[in-house]
């Protein structure tokens, strides 16, 4: 079998050539802790814009780097898988952390994160009334949250897709078991909250991307987990949502959704843009086998009122949880951390 994890000897000249200045580097060091704008680069760094999209467009071209759109604005992260990263990782590793230029590059960096922490801030204040009103109607969120990691397992797996990641917190919620993630989500405001939290929360092996839920922009990679939690319900075809998850399933993968059971709350329609009152179990697993998957879990949290009775007054919360029926002929399941 060919050996991925090798490089050449000219891909290795060629990757230590790209690295091997002193701006190029410096931006791989922050391009490793996180996703980062050319404007936002060029405040850390003190550098002209086209001297710093030059050494980027090199770092790219290199393979040390990934970019990707959201909306006008053009974000770089360092690569975080394959030989490339690890070298990238190596030479980082290697660093003297307390290194004058390192750490000023560092404490600008917390600087630009404190500010888009509070204009997360303000986004998440602004809207906050309406979020809360939304989760007083239904169980509460540990409950959804504990049954979702039950669901899926303690085993660590690679890669994770959170669909209409919102704030961020199931990425967080997953953290201990992926080695990498994404999160999408239609929205910048949303994205720039799910960024605050993520930072906060010190994941850096999770990127953030907005993209439709009908044509997801990840082509050619797969998920061992896919996500959508409390989404389809905004969405006017489901099922449509539920095929393009499907496709970006790795062998064996496995879809999890949650959503509202079937109710008839009409304030959420009237005044929260719910397109759908929830969904019945034999709507949803019908949708996913028509995907294609097999459904393997089903659940259904009813909120208990203090009297141990279902609280007639919150909704009920379903969960499903589907599998890509190929077989995964290699099973690499690392162990990672947060």
């Amino acid at each position: 079998m060919l050996d991925t994890t090798r490089l050449k000897l000219d891909e290795t000249v060629s990757l230590l050539r790209a690295a091997g200045e002193q701006t190029r580097l410096r931006l791989l060091v922050l391009l490793s802790k996180g996703d980062l704008t050319v404007s936002e680069l060029i405040d850390i760094l003190g550098q002209s814009q086209p001297r710093i999209s030059r050494h980027l467009k090199l770092l790219t071209e290199a393979g040390l780097l990934e970019r990707y759109q959201e909306g006008a604005w053009a974000y770089f992260r360092a690569v975080d898988n394959g030989p490339a990263a690890a070298l990238v990782n190596d030479l980082i590793s290697r660093m003297d952390n307390n290194d004058q230029q390192v750490l000023r590059d560092s404490e600008r960096l917390e600087e630009l994160r404190s500010r888009r922490a509070a204009r997360a801030a303000d986004y998440f204040s602004t809207n906050a009334d309406s979020w809360d009103q939304i989760r007083s109607f239904h169980v509460d969120d540990d409950l959804v949250e504990a049954a979702m990691l039950e669901m899926v397992g303690n085993t660590p797996f690679q890669n994770m897709l959170d669909i209409g990641t919102g704030t961020g917190r199931v990425l967080e919620l997953f953290a201990p078991h992926y080695a990498h993630a994404v999160g999408l989500d239609g929205s910048r405001d949303m994205l720039a909250v799910a960024r605050a939290n993520l930072d906060k929360a010190g994941l850096s092996r999770v990127q953030t991307r907005q993209g439709d839920v009908y044509m997801l922009p990840m082509a050619g990679d797969r998920f061992n987990l896919v996500t959508i939690h409390q989404v389809l319900h905004y969405l006017d075809d489901p099922a449509a949502a539920i095929r393009e998850a499907s496709k970006a399933l790795a062998p064996s993968g496995q879809l999890l959704i949650v959503d509202f059971a079937p109710h008839d709350l009409d304030i959420l329609r009237e005044e929260h843009a719910h397109l759908r009152l929830g969904f019945s179990n034999e709507q949803m697993c019908s949708w996913m086998e028509e995907a294609g998957l097999e459904v393997i879990e089903t659940r259904k949290l009813d909120a208990i009122s203090t009297d141990g009775e279902r609280s007639e007054k919150k909704l009920s919360v379903s969960l499903w949880l589907a599998r890509d029926q190929r077989l995964q002929i290699a099973d690499n399941q690392p162990t990672t951390s947060a």
